[in-house]
């Protein structure tokens, strides 16, 4: 039986895969409020210097605070509270930093985030899961070919299932990037080995879809064989439905900006992705390069679809 600390741990970080919850929002409700990102370091200190802070929640404003000294230039003291965050949460301290960080890069300092993961994997050298933030961080600035290199390196190593398919997703997301569509398809295809519900499955699928059809492959086909018929309801289904021909174009955008579960998520962002992968399928380049500018202008530069509508609009 798991004891007590260990199970509270593996229950605070369960659901954090964040190839499950893909184009559902961030990390499924435990994304950083705005007010915790731009937490001040006094701030910090003080939340910090509270006895009454959980575990999981003292370890994430410990990886807030790390970062946050790495951007003023205390190295020494960014140091010491990764180190804090070992101690503090043994078995999932670099779960949650692999989760912050990669966010907090969004605000612009990505070298202090980077800084800050390179840190972290001097104390813990070759763990899957900050290999896979230092390549979400390089993604961000367009460096698909270092991400896939520290991706290649992660696989090569002992991962667990649950790690090798979130390391798969995110090297698809490199070699869809790079162009690499046939590569990109095979390892969202990989990345779905385990996962036994729809939710958990669409993401990966969806992105096999648009690698298929950038390859010039049957991507719809595929899609609607892996769907059958389930129902398509929720977020983001009708993403699923518009691709495989059950729902049009105009409904898809309209339940984008109306249903709660898709603003919650802004729907708006990859639904212009996903329409313009379709136009693509269909050979019309105007409508994919306008829905493929929308895409870049609605998703965050964090987001997977950010990163893809500016690749994809490079290469139009």
């Amino acid at each position: 039986m798991m004891a007590g600390p260990a199970l509270a741990q593996r229950n605070a970080v369960e659901g954090w895969d964040p190839s499950a919850r893909a184009l559902e929002g961030p990390r499924a409700g435990r994304e950083l409020s705005s007010d915790r990102r731009g937490t001040t370091l006094e701030a910090l200190d003080r939340i910090l210097s509270s006895t009454r802070l959980s575990d999981f929640d003292r370890s994430v404003y410990l990886s807030i605070r790390a970062y946050q000294l790495s951007r003023a230039g205390r190295q020494a003291d960014s140091q010491k509270d990764i180190a804090e965050m070992g101690k503090v949460l043994p078995s999932a301290w670099a779960l949650v930093l692999s989760g912050t960080v990669p966010e907090l890069a969004g605000g612009g300092d990505r070298a202090a985030a980077l800084r800050t993961l390179e840190v972290a994997l001097q104390q813990k050298p070759g763990d899957i899961w900050l290999v896979i933030a230092l390549a979400q961080v390089h993604m961000q600035v367009a460096d698909f070919d270092r991400a896939l290199v520290l991706l290649d390196e992660a696989l090569v190593g002992p991962t667990t299932p649950a790690d090798r398919r979130i390391a798969l997703y995110y090297r698809g997301h490199a070699h869809f990037n790079l162009g690499q569509y046939v590569r990109a398809a095979e390892d969202f295809d990989a990345s779905l080995a385990g996962r036994t519900t729809l939710k958990a499955r669409l993401g990966p699928l969806l992105w096999r879809y648009a690698a298929q059809v950038r390859a010039k492959r049957d991507g719809r086909g595929g899609l609607a064989r892996e769907i059958g018929r389930e129902p398509l309801t929720s977020w983001a289904g009708p993403i699923a439905a518009f691709l495989i021909g059950r729902l049009p174009a105009g409904q898809l955008e309209v339940v984008a900006e109306t249903d709660d579960d898709a603003k919650r998520a802004n729907g708006k962002c990859p639904s212009a992705f996903f329409i313009a992968m379709d136009a693509l399928r269909r050979n019309d380049r105007q409508r994919a390069r306008e829905q493929l500018q929308l895409a870049q202008a609605r998703c965050p530069t964090i987001s997977e679809v950010n990163w893809a509508a500016s690749s994809e609009l490079g290469r139009l």
